[in-house]
């Protein structure tokens, strides 16, 4: 008689995700997604987000994990222990640089209930003003100085748009939008509108950091368009655009390495 497979655990899941079953065993877990569709699209979620952490954070150097940044340690966040941005980063720098637990720390990191509004917001945003040729945007790059001040000062960060030009996309300019994350102290959305000689464009939607200040990380596809959307104690950003999937990439990197407050950067 043929043994029946181990049952499939949460470990397995994450272990697929990470790339790290033995073909054997990834044969079972992708059979039983194809029996489970509501956990198979978790699975897909998860394996977006790592796309997206590879995307934003580079490689890190082949070095032993720090036990202040191991899953065991991690997992004291959700004992009331909390780790600052600078903590988290570094945490999931190490984790996809070794292979390993990657899938297990999105899960902590995720916060899909305090993000999905903005995600949704940008993505609503960059369709609608995409299309756009007149219309666009409020204020032209041509009028940058007024752009940046008025943006910084309405979202109450400093807001400097990245340079994209080795990317090949020129700033279009930008527009003020409705912050659309559930809280009192929510405030208004920064679009900012990038274009190349192809007509191919990117928005970039900013607000200031959610009331609780915690980084997160998210990729989604929405609409055919993806949407890579992080957050930390300064700012929140939402990169959208349609481009080819390594241009999409490097350009959100871009926007995210010149954007990104830093622990070593003197806050504005």
């Amino acid at each position: 008689m043929t043994p029946r497979p181990a049952p499939i655990t949460e470990d397995d899941l994450h272990a697929h995700v990470d790339g790290l079953l033995p073909p054997a065993r990834a044969a079972e877990v992708e059979a039983w997604l194809a029996a489970h569709p509501d956990r198979a699209a978790e699975i897909a979620l998860w394996q977006r987000q790592n796309e997206a952490l590879n995307a934003l954070f580079p490689p890190a150097d082949a070095e032993p994990v720090p036990d202040r940044l191991k899953p065991r340690r991690l997992a004291l966040r959700s004992r009331g222990v909390t780790l600052g941005w600078p903590q988290l980063a570094a945490a999931a720098v190490l984790l996809l640089a070794s292979g390993t637990g990657a899938g297990w720390a999105l899960r902590e990191l995720d916060r899909p209930s305090e993000t999905a509004g903005l995600i949704a917001s940008a993505v609503t945003a960059h369709a609608l003003y995409v299309k756009e040729n007149r219309h666009a945007v409020e204020v032209a790059a041509a009028d940058r100085d007024h752009l940046v001040s008025w943006l910084s000062n309405r979202v109450a960060r400093p807001i400097t748009p990245p340079d994209l030009l080795p990317e090949g996309f020129e700033l279009v300019g930008g527009r003020l939008l409705p912050g659309d994350y559930d809280s009192d102290d929510g405030g208004p959305a920064a679009q900012l509108m990038y274009q190349n000689a192809a007509s191919d464009r990117v928005t970039v939607y900013i607000t200031a950091a959610l009331p609780d200040e915690k980084a997160a990380y998210q990729f989604a596809n929405r609409e055919n368009l993806d949407a890579f959307y992080w957050s930390n104690d300064h700012i929140t950003c939402t990169v959208v655009g349609s481009l080819p999937e390594d241009e999409m990439k490097a350009v959100a990197k871009k926007i995210y390495t010149q954007l990104t407050w830093r622990p070593d950067a003197a806050r504005t």
